[in-house]
């Protein structure tokens, strides 16, 4: 199918994306309502959402590179296969780490192979405390050697594991097509580089020559007076 015209009819575009669904980018900007706007603000949401997939993606790998480093170091090479490790997860809760991943390794041979099948909130849940003694508090400062300067091992420990928190949140909305117009998009920004940092500054800064969040958060349609 090709593209062959320019011309749309706003209704129609709303409708097909439902009038529930537009209703938040519609309150908005308030009374009167402006279909125009709400749907170039809706044109944003989509833009900025794609824009957080490349940093998100990043600070993923960084971070489960680092815990795998850990793993690896302690457990060794097989560690998805350690049941000393296993042992050390929760089998229980609304998420349960064990049974994530017994799942995760189910018919893999490699814990490269395992790794990305882990799912993120696996990665950090790896930052609480009770994995303070086995791992943390030896290993923390030489995988996010960055974060020493002003943070005790706790203290780093508790904010990688809440920054974490956050950006699942924002990867979650994002995966599952939600806004992200009433969030804190700069502070989820930071979080993302602020962890990437921590981990390497190479990376960090290469990440800031390919980035396009800076760019679409400076023109984010403004709600009306």
């Amino acid at each position: 199918m090709t593209h062959t015209s320019n011309h749309f009819d706003i209704n129609n575009v709303i409708e097909a994306l439902s009038k529930p669904r537009m209703q938040t980018f519609l309150n908005y900007y308030g009374q009167p309502y402006c279909d125009a706007s709400a749907l170039a603000l809706y044109s944003w949401n989509g833009q900025i959402s794609s824009a957080f997939m490349l940093p998100l993606h990043i600070c993923e790998v960084v971070v489960r590179n680092a815990v795998d480093q850990v793993l690896t170091k302690v457990y060794g090479k097989s560690w998805p296969w350690e049941k000393s490790f296993e042992l050390t997860l929760p089998n229980k809760g609304r998420y349960n780490p064990r049974q994530d991943l017994i799942a995760a390794r189910r018919d893999k041979v490699t814990t490269g192979k395992v790794i990305p099948e882990l799912k993120f909130v696996f990665w950090q849940k790896m930052f609480t405390s009770r994995h303070s003694t086995r791992l943390w508090d030896a290993e923390l400062l030489n995988v996010f050697p960055n974060g020493t300067g002003h943070l005790t091992t706790v203290l780093l420990l508790s904010e990688i594991y809440d920054s974490l928190e956050s950006i699942r949140l924002v990867r979650n909305r994002i995966a599952h097509h939600e806004h992200l117009i009433n969030r804190n998009l700069q502070q989820d920004y930071s979080n993302i580089i602020r962890l990437i940092n921590y981990r390497s500054i190479d990376s960090a800064n290469w990440l800031y020559t390919i980035e396009q969040i800076s760019q679409l958060l400076q023109v984010k349609p403004a709600k009306q007076a």
